[in-house]
């Protein structure tokens, strides 16, 4: 039992350390994929005029991108 528990702490503290590394590092983690973009869709939806909401979900990915771990 005792080395269950050792295992699993361990296996916690290194979850903990990667947590705080990303949280240092002020950066969203990025999909290894790329997403739509990586096929050649710009935005999931067909409107050509988008509503304020989405413009501002728009704005919000753009800066995500800026920020984002390669």
């Amino acid at each position: 039992m005792s080395l269950f528990l050792l295992t699993f702490g361990l296996l916690m503290l290194i979850a903990v350390a990667m947590a705080v590394g990303v949280i240092v590092q002020k950066k969203s983690m990025a999909s290894s994929c790329g997403g739509l973009g990586s096929v050649g869709i710009d935005k999931a939806c067909d409107c050509d005029d988008p509503c304020d909401k989405r413009k501002k979900r728009m704005a919000k990915e753009e800066i995500w991108k800026e920020n984002q771990i390669l």
